[in-house]
Formats: structure tokens, C-alpha cells, sequence
């Protein structure tokens, strides 16, 4: 089995609001010098689920990829750290500042190009800006089913089974692989 887990670097969400400083002409964020950058939580869980769907299936081959700066390749090597098998890092100039679906369709397109795979994670969505698309776009694009807020991801043979989390409980959703899941 082959898990491809998108991971995106954000501003450490731990760090305190005064290490911010709006740019009004821009009308951006821009983080004070010196602050930490990290992988976002939410795709540190769907690394996560990956090495736990490894843990029963011996043969998973985990791959994390991220799209960014030279500076993002630290999301790959913490995913490395973890216990993913390969890194593949993403980065030219015309990804600054790339909206939601620059960003995933050039996912798609590297995951087609990497011989596509039997399961995406991602997270169900970044630190930074929460819109919670990425992850449903790349699907999309892929032409994946797409289950989104997991909060168990089980393989069996062909199938994933998935526990979602919903306002109200949870259900179990089932669908044949591959498919993409975003992580909650």
C-alpha cells in the first residue's frame, strides 16, 4: 500500500498574537522574525493515522509531501522524524502565496506525477488559515472519494472504513480504495 500525506509549515499556532504585525497596504499577516515554523497539527495527525494504518499493514510505503518555501522542507523532515519512508518537497517561486486551488491542483498534479497512490491524508485542514479546502480539492482533482474529519482511518484489503466526527457523534463511512481522507 502506498499513503501519500500532504503536509503544510505554519507559524508555530502556539505562539503568542503579539508575534504578529498586520501589513495594511498588502493586507497580509507577516510573523515576526525569529518565529518558529511547524508542521501544521492537523497534518501531524493524518501522519499519524498513516503510521498507524502501518503498523497492520507491514507492506504501507508513507510518502509526505508539501508544497512551500525551501524552508518547508522542516515539515518533511519532521514527518521523516516520525516515521514516513520519503519526502518530496514542492517549491518554486510561483507558489508564493498561492490560493487554495493553486495549491491543490499542483498536489494532484505531483501525486499523479509520483504514480498516484492507494490512499491521501491530509489534515482536515491548516493552523494557519483554517479553510479546510486543500484536502477536498486534491480528491476533487484525483477524482477520489473524499471523506472528510476522520477520526479513525482503518484498510482492509480494497476498502478503508472510516470513523467522521459530526456535530452531533460520529458515523462510519466505507469506500473503496484509493481515496483521499482529511484528518481530524
Amino acid at each position: 500500500m502506498r499513503i501519500i500525506v500532504c503536509a503544510k509549515q505554519v507559524p508555530d499556532p502556539e505562539a503568542a498574537f503579539s508575534m504578529f504585525k498586520v501589513d495594511e497596504q498588502a493586507k497580509k499577516v507577516i510573523p515576526a522574525l525569529g518565529l518558529q515554523l511547524v508542521m501544521s497539527p492537523f497534518d501531524e495527525q493524518a501522519v499519524e493515522a498513516a503510521l498507524r494504518i502501518r503498523e497492520r499493514h507491514a507492506d504501507t510505503k508513507i510518502i509526505v509531501i508539501s508544497l512551500g518555501p525551501e524552508i518547508a522542507r522542516n515539515a518533511i523532515k519532521h514527518g521523516l522524524a516520525m516515521g514516513a519512508d520519503e519526502g518530496v518537497l514542492l517549491t518554486d517561486a510561483v507558489f508564493d502565496d498561492a490560493d487554495s486551488y493553486t495549491t491543490a491542483f499542483t498536489l494532484a498534479r505531483a501525486i499523479r506525477k509520483l504514480g498516484g497512490c492507494d490512499l491521501v491524508l491530509t489534515g482536515r485542514q491548516a493552523a494557519d488559515w483554517d479553510a479546510g479546502v486543500v484536502g477536498a480539492g486534491i480528491g476533487e482533482l484525483l477524482g477520489l472519494p473524499v471523506i472528510t474529519f476522520a477520526k479513525d482511518v482503518q484498510v482492509d484489503g480494497n476498502a478503508l472504513r472510516v470513523e467522521r466526527v459530526l456535530d452531533d457523534g460520529t458515523e462510519i463511512v466505507e469506500t473503496p480504495l484509493p481515496a483521499l481522507v482529511t484528518v481530524s
